[in-house]
């Protein structure tokens, strides 16, 4: 109940200038009582559309991951959500997605904060670069950190590659997949 209550208090977020373009601001779902979250850098086009977390090709193939470590649907598996609520596109054009601005980045924290204040998770699985550097406030190499758990704010939070990133790079049949599905497996036997 309460992320319900924070949704609707965020519902007409007017932060940053991303609200200007946004069709639909991409809060977050899944289960709030339960040991993990998901944080990605920022909504794009499709969850854009329809309003939902990573619902595009990237998505499903998270979906896949967490459904075959948890062994059930994501929505009763994770909560998932985003660095940035709405989508950052190239001179807000709505063409090209790019990552965050740091002041974007900034005006979203106290929403992505209070959130990971409702579900409070055992383990915080940052997808790629963008937002493990938004969340350490610092600039590393997601293939230096993926695979090895930090402290952040006092939660466990481990990095791995950006679904999109592993998509671009085989999805399924490439070498990247099995790595990314072990990571979302250990983050499952750290929240144990």
């Amino acid at each position: 109940m309460q992320m319900q209550i924070l949704r609707e208090e965020f519902s007409e977020c007017s932060l940053c200038a991303l609200h200007l373009t946004r069709n639909k601001l991409v809060f977050g779902e899944g289960n709030t009582n339960n040991r993990i979250l998901i944080i990605g850098e920022g909504p794009g086009k499709e969850e854009d559309r329809v309003g939902r977390p990573f619902v595009g090709r990237s998505g499903q193939l998270l979906t896949e991951a967490i459904e075959i470590t948890f062994n059930k649907p994501r929505s009763e598996s994770v909560y998932i959500t985003n660095i940035v609520k709405c989508r950052p596109t190239v001179d807000n054009k709505m063409i090209k997605d790019r990552p965050p601005l740091p002041d974007e980045v900034t005006k979203c924290t106290p929403i992505l904060l209070a959130q990971i204040n409702v579900i409070l998770p055992k383990v915080i699985i940052s997808l790629g670069a963008s937002a493990l550097n938004a969340l350490l406030k610092t600039k590393v190499s997601i293939t230096k950190m993926r695979g090895k758990p930090v402290t952040f704010s006092g939660f466990t939070l481990l990095p791995t590659f950006h679904p999109s990133y592993v998509v671009r790079n085989g999805g399924k049949s490439g070498a990247l997949w099995n790595v990314f599905l072990q990571d979302i497996q250990y983050a499952a036997t750290l929240s144990e």
